[in-house]
């Protein structure tokens, strides 16, 4: 699967296989052995980009964040695959030095944070994590494009912005003659699709921003693991699986299982070749914890879905 058509990412000079790897779970539910194997088989796969944060996994008891970004960095040095790959990390998150959010003395502090942990001179791509109300945009636009001109950062990005939020920010940037957010990190999947769709994706389709939602498979909830009530036990995400199975979920794993019968694909890699066929999506995030997971995800990228398919899906979750 090594020869993988590759897509560009928006207007950059970016070219990405059409799944990125999700690095939440490094270091988390997926420990050294477990991290570098999923690392391994989505490379030699045919994947090019993986995705994490410096925040990743500060939620868990004992960490502190920066424990996805250090995983990666120590299999980057032990594989030598580092010039096989695209590193996108966030900052936005993490407080630290140089104050929260996206101050800008905190966007360079963290940027040298990801680079040593990461163990590179050059981050591929660089979202802002979230959006900061009080910050200046042309005073945070600033701070990243001094990170382009220094050479550490390629592309800059912005995940979790409202439509007019992305779009001041741009015209900020290009007033300025800085660098704009060429790429979007929305929530995005069969059954979250209200943060996405209608303006947001109208803008990113008009001004080619690329697009690499995240939950794409909703937690796993559209890999058809969740059916019932008592399934909802099987997982921590159980309540939210709850709502989902509740709400138009059993319709949209009723037109996975039916598109999978079709095409002989499972409903996660009919899920994820559903984003990858919407209006602007470049390469949708899914997470793994075993090489066989990989292995699940994969065929996702050479999936295509008829026209009457897609429309069946899009009718589901509507």
């Amino acid at each position: 699967m090594t020869d993988m058509p590759h897509r560009r990412l928006g207007s950059t000079d970016l070219m990405i296989a059409p799944l990125v790897l999700g690095g939440n779970v490094f270091g988390w539910t997926a420990d050294r052995a477990a991290s570098f194997a999923v690392l391994d088989a989505f490379v030699d796969q045919g994947g090019t980009m993986i995705d994490t944060a410096d925040v990743y996994s500060a939620w868990v008891d004992g960490h502190r964040g920066g424990e996805s970004e250090t995983m990666i960095g120590e299999w980057l040095k032990a594989s030598g695959k580092r010039d096989r790959v695209l590193i996108a990390t966030k900052v936005g998150m993490l407080p630290g030095e140089g104050g929260e959010k996206l101050a800008p003395a905190r966007i360079a502090a963290a940027a040298e944070d990801s680079l040593r942990r990461l163990g590179t001179d050059r981050i591929d791509l660089y979202f802002a994590h979230q959006d900061d109300e009080d910050q200046p945009q042309e005073a945070v636009i600033e701070a990243f494009a001094r990170l382009v001109e220094a050479g550490k950062v390629r592309v800059i990005g912005a995940s979790n912005f409202h439509a007019a939020r992305l779009k001041s920010a741009n015209d900020a940037a290009r007033e300025a003659g800085l660098p704009r957010f060429h790429v979007l990190q929305p929530e995005y999947n069969l059954v979250s699709r209200h943060k996405f769709e209608g303006e947001l994706q109208d803008y990113c389709v008009t001004e080619n921003i690329g697009v690499v939602p995240y939950y794409g498979l909703a937690a796993g909830f559209l890999t058809g693991k969740y059916r019932s009530d008592a399934d909802l036990s099987q997982s921590v995400r159980g309540g939210r699986m709850g709502e989902l199975l509740h709400g138009r979920g059993a319709d949209v794993l009723a037109a996975l299982d039916q598109i999978a019968e079709e095409t002989g694909a499972t409903q996660a890699q009919v899920a994820l070749a559903w984003l990858m066929a919407q209006p602007g999506v470049t390469a949708p995030i899914a997470s793994a914890t075993s090489a066989r997971q990989i292995a699940e995800l994969m065929p996702a990228m050479t999936l295509a879905l008829s026209k009457d398919q897609v429309a069946r899906l899009d009718e589901s979750g509507a």
